[in-house]
Formats: structure tokens, C-alpha cells, sequence
């Protein structure tokens, strides 16, 4: 008799998120609430507080800290901006996992886009709106 070995693989579920110049995809699977950014833990990828706190705030308002793993790989623009990204993908992963987890997510404002950039520098101006110093006399 033949034996069929498959190798099952923990349903993943993945997200992009994008905030000023960051994009993070995310890959979300079951697990004990580990969270790696560009193979690194997330306290040494994203160094403050505020900004671990802040990608966790998805997963907290869906009681979901502890039940998932995430792996998330982040580019362009800097931390705090990648910080807003990974949070957006988190909130619509979440989505994917459990599409009832919706109206916990939306009333939390986590898939609300950010769409904030930065303002273009114009010609005759020493910056985006600054404007060059005035003299009557």
C-alpha cells in the first residue's frame, strides 16, 4: 500500500497597506503573536513605543494578539511611515481572516487610508509654501 504524505500548510493570509512613500505587505497565520518586520523582531526593526503600539492596535480591538503570527516586509519611506502602512495592511488581513471583524476594524478607524503626502516645492519659494523673506524698503 502507498502512503500519500501531503504537507498541509497553515492557512496565510495576506494585505497591503501604504502610508507617504511606505508600502508593507503583511502575511498573517495562526500562531503565539509573533511579529517580524523585514526578519527582524519589531522592537528592533521599529525602535519607539509608539510605533509598536500603534501596529498593534488592529489586533487588539479584534482580541487577535495572541492568536496570530505576522510577517510583514516593509520599503520606502521611513519607520513612522511604515509603521502607518503595516498597520492599514494588518486591519485588511484581518478582513480576509474574518470578514465579520469589519465593524470592530472600521469603528477603530484602521481602514480608514491616510493619504497625507508630502507638498511639492514650488518655483519662486524657498520651500512648499515658505515664502521668501519681504522688504518694504
Amino acid at each position: 500500500m502507498e502512503e500519500i504524505t501531503e504537507k498541509v500548510e497553515p492557512v496565510t493570509f495576506g494585505a497591503t497597506g501604504r502610508r507617504k512613500e511606505a508600502v508593507c505587505h503583511v502575511t498573517l497565520k495562526p500562531g503565539k503573536g509573533d511579529i517580524q518586520i523585514n526578519g527582524l523582531p519589531k522592537e528592533k526593526y521599529l525602535c519607539r513605543e509608539v510605533l509598536i503600539r500603534l501596529i498593534a492596535e488592529p489586533l487588539e480591538a479584534t482580541d487577535m494578539v495572541t492568536r496570530l503570527d505576522i510577517m510583514a516586509r516593509a520599503s520606502g519611506g521611513g519607520v513612522s511611515g511604515q509603521a502607518g502602512a503595516m498597520r492599514l495592511a494588518i486591519a485588511r488581513a484581518l478582513i480576509k481572516l474574518n470578514p465579520e471583524l469589519r465593524s470592530a476594524l472600521k469603528k477603530g478607524g484602521f481602514l480608514t487610508v491616510d493619504d497625507r503626502k508630502v507638498e511639492r516645492k514650488k518655483y519662486g519659494r524657498p520651500k512648499a509654501r515658505k515664502r521668501f523673506q519681504f522688504s518694504k524698503r
